[in-house]
C-alpha cells in the first residue's frame, strides 16, 4: 500500500511513479509483439500452441468455434434467478443507450449548400470478453448492446476457454441472448492477434472491443492502425472521494469489490480529508476480507495497487482525481457537495453519486457500458457508447449559386496555400480559367 499526502513535497512524483500503465512495461511488450507475429503467420495453429501454453488446454481447429447448439443449450441451462437477473440488465442497459444513438442531420451554410451527416455501423466487430480468472457476464451485455443498437451486422466474440476446454456457460448463455451468434474459444493476445489479422476459421474484423488485462490492452495497443480498437480498457480502476461522513465499513467494501476481479494490476485509490477515516476503512478491510473467496488475489492488489491520499481539502481530491482520471470515481460525500465536486471533475470514466451508489452498480445494471478508460487514458477518452460502433461520413451539395458565394473563400485559400489546382477546381465550374 502506498500513503501519500498532498502537502508532501513529492506529492507529484510519487502519485504519477503509481499511475503509471503496467501494459507498457519492456517484457509485456515484447511478448505481445511475439505472440502477435507468430498468430499472423501461423494463423489457427499459432492460435492453438498459445492456447495451450497460457489456458492449458489443448483444443483443434474445429473446437475452436462455439457450436449453435452449444449456445442455445447454456440459455436452457440457467437457473431462473440468472436468467432473470440478465433479462432484466440487458433492459436496463438497452434503455440507456437508446439515448445516445447518434441522429442524421442536414442544414443549409452560409453558401446556402446543403451540409450533414450521416451514420453507418461498422461492418464487422470483435468483441473481447475475459474469463479467464472470473467469467465477466456482465461485459458480454455491455458491449453485445450498444453493437446491437448500432445495427453492427457481423459480431464475434472471442473469450478464453477454461482448462477443460469450455467456455463459461453463463458467458455462452449471455452471448446467445444478446444475439451474438459467431462466438471462439480463444483469449488473450492471440485473441487479438486472431480477430486483427484472421485465421483459417476467424475471419478479420474491422475493430474490436472489450476490456482485458495488461496483455490483452498492451495488444490491442500494437494492433491500432491496422483495426481499429475502443478505448484501451485495462484493469479495473476505482478511487473514492470520502470525508468524514463516510461510512468506513461501505468504503472499504467498494474497493475490495474492484480489486477481486483477478489480474493482479487493479489500482484502487481513496481520498480523504479526515484522516482517521484511513485506519478505519483498513480495519473493515481486514473483517471483509475473512469471508471473501478471492482474499488471497486481493491481499496482492491491497499490496502494491492501493493508494491512499490525504487532500486536507476536497478541491484538492477533485485536482487529484483530474489527474488519475479514474475507471470508477465514488463521491462519498455530504450531499451539498457532491454537485460542486462533479462540476470540478472532468476525466472520470464514470462518476456515482453518493454513499448509496456503490460501482457494482454500474459494473452490472445500471445501463452505462461499464467498458470505460483506465490508466490516465480518461483525460482524452470516454467510456464505450453506440457511436463507437459506428462510423460519421459528413455530407455536402453545391449548386451553381452556391460556387459563386464561396469562389472568393476559396480563392484565398488557395492562394495562401500556394495550391493553384484547387483554386481551379471550383473556377472551372464557373466558366473561368
Amino acid at each position: 500500500m502506498l500513503k501519500l499526502d498532498h502537502k508532501q513535497k513529492d506529492f507529484r512524483q510519487q502519485l504519477e511513479k503509481f499511475c503509471a500503465s503496467s501494459s507498457q512495461e519492456p517484457e509485456i511488450v515484447r511478448t505481445v509483439s511475439e505472440i502477435l507475429a507468430v498468430v499472423r503467420e501461423r494463423g489457427n495453429s499459432g492460435v492453438l500452441y498459445y492456447t495451450a501454453k497460457f489456458d492449458h488446454t489443448k483444443l483443434t481447429s474445429r473446437q475452436m468455434r462455439v457450436s449453435a447448439g452449444a449456445l442455445e443449450q447454456a440459455v436452457a441451462a440457467l437457473p431462473a434467478a440468472a436468467r432473470k437477473a440478465i433479462d432484466d440488465a440487458i433492459k436496463s442497459i438497452r434503455e440507456f443507450h437508446k439515448r445516445t444513438l447518434p441522429k442524421p442531420w442536414e442544414a443549409r451554410n452560409s453558401h446556402g449548400g446543403r451540409v450533414g451527416e450521416v451514420f453507418h455501423p461498422i461492418r464487422r466487430c470483435g468483441l473481447y470478453i475475459p474469463g479467464g480468472q472470473v467469467p465477466l457476464v456482465s461485459t458480454v451485455l455491455m458491449t453485445a448492446i450498444p453493437a446491437q443498437l448500432a445495427g453492427v451486422p457481423q459480431l464475434v466474440a472471442c473469450t478464453p476457454p477454461q482448462p477443460n476446454g469450455q467456455i463459461a456457460p453463463t458467458i455462452l448463455a449471455a452471448l446467445h441472448l444478446c444475439g451474438v451468434s459467431e462466438v471462439h474459444a480463444v483469449g488473450g493476445v492471440q485473441a487479438i492477434a486472431a480477430m486483427t489479422y484472421g485465421t483459417e476459421t476467424i475471419l478479420p474484423v474491422n475493430k474490436i472491443f472489450g476490456p482485458g488485462n495488461a496483455y490483452v490492452c498492451e495488444a490491442k495497443r500494437q494492433v491500432f492502425g491496422t483495426v481499429g480498437v475502443d478505448l484501451l480498457p485495462g484493469p479495473s480502476e476505482l478511487m473514492v472521494i470520502a470525508d468524514a461522513t463516510a461510512t468506513p465499513e461501505w468504503v472499504a467494501a467498494d474497493l475490495l469489490a474492484q480489486a477481486e476481479h483477478g489480474t493482479g494490476k487493479e489500482k484502487i485509490y481513496l481520498i480523504t480529508t479526515h484522516t482517521p477515516l484511513i485506519h478505519k476503512v483498513e480495519q473493515a478491510m481486514e473483517v471483509q476480507l475473512a469471508s471473501l473467496s478471492h482474499a488471497k488475489k486481493i491481499r496482492e492488489v491491497l499490496a502494491k495497487g492501493y493508494c491512499v491520499i490525504h487532500a486536507p481539502k476536497l478541491e484538492q481530491a477533485a485536482e487529484i482525481a483530474n489527474f488519475v482520471a479514474p475507471e470508477h470515481l465514488e463521491l462519498q460525500v455530504t450531499e451539498k457537495e457532491v454537485p460542486r465536486l462533479a462540476r470540478q471533475i472532468t476525466t472520470a470514466g464514470a462518476m456515482l453519486f453518493g454513499s448509496h451508489t456503490p460501482t457494482v452498480l454500474g459494473d452490472f445494471t445500471a445501463g452505462p457500458s461499464h467498458t470505460l478508460p483506465t490508466g490516465c487514458t480518461g483525460r482524452f477518452f470516454s467510456g464505450l457508447q453506440v457511436s463507437d460502433f459506428m462510423r460519421r461520413t459528413s455530407i455536402l451539395e453545391y449548386g451553381p449559386e452556391n460556387l459563386k458565394k464561396a469562389a472568393s473563400v476559396v480563392n484565398a485559400f488557395s492562394g495562401m496555400e500556394r495550391l493553384d489546382a484547387h483554386g481551379r477546381s471550383l473556377a472551372i465550374r464557373l466558366g473561368e480559367k
